[in-house]
């Protein structure tokens, strides 16, 4: 937990990351209960970078999912704190013990992360080179994924509708909305966002294809269309 307010905050990532990974990462009933994201830049308040922290209790698991930063531009360090793991970052592997701090200097490289020991927690800062930072999506979003888990799909609507007011073209707040309209029965207006999405980013239309929020779309040949090939 963070202090009260002085000249310092202070947070343990070992309880913290318990307690993130015992609500899920992921949605639905993919949710993974041994792994957690500590928001650590949000809990402290910091506001001149960007730092979380990923958990993952059991050996062997997925502790960073396949991604890159070509979006955000960002360039990140990945720290070890405890445990150990192994990265991939573009088809190169990594054995990272305890003490390891990795760096990806492209934005676009793929990284991923297997954990190699039980509990083990990795920080990870980033920020784009030369340019003030500002909070990511992902990070804007966080409370939307425990609001749908819950099946709460309006509160989480409200909270796609207030990130997307700061990032208003971004695919995966669209993809969201677009999925919580069809979830609430508002057919019609889950196609616009879902339209602009997936021209933004028409990786998303193998996914809309069988996403089982869309499924009441799916006869729909306006649907068809958006994410015909």
């Amino acid at each position: 937990m963070a202090t009260a307010q002085t000249s310092f905050s202070v947070i343990s990532l070992g309880e913290a990351a318990r307690t993130a990974a015992e609500g899920g990462f992921g949605l639905g009933a993919d949710a993974d209960t041994g792994r957690g994201r500590v928001y650590v830049r949000r809990d402290l308040d910091i506001g001149s970078f960007g730092v979380n922290a990923f958990y993952q209790a059991a050996p062997g698991a997925i502790l960073v999912g396949e991604h890159d930063e070509a979006a955000s531009g960002q360039e990140e360090l990945y720290v070890v704190v405890a445990g150990g793991c192994t990265f991939t970052v573009e088809g190169d592997e990594v054995d990272a013990p305890q003490g390891t701090a990795l760096f990806v200097r492209d934005p676009a490289a793929k990284r991923s992360a297997l954990s190699t020991e039980e509990g083990t927690i990795v920080l990870v800062a980033g920020g784009r080179r030369g340019e003030a930072y500002r909070p990511g999506v992902g990070e804007a979003l966080s409370p939307f994924f425990r609001l749908y888990r819950t099946e709460n799909y309006e509160g989480a609507l409200e909270i796609c509708r207030e990130v997307l007011e700061t990032y208003p073209d971004d695919p995966l707040v669209l993809y969201n909305i677009a999925c919580l309209e069809s979830r609430l029965g508002h057919q019609d207006e889950a196609l616009e966002p879902l339209e602009r999405s997936l021209a933004a980013s028409p990786e998303f239309k193998k996914i809309a294809a069988t996403d089982d929020d869309l499924a009441p779309l799916h006869d729909d040949p306006r649907f068809q269309a958006l994410v015909a090939s």
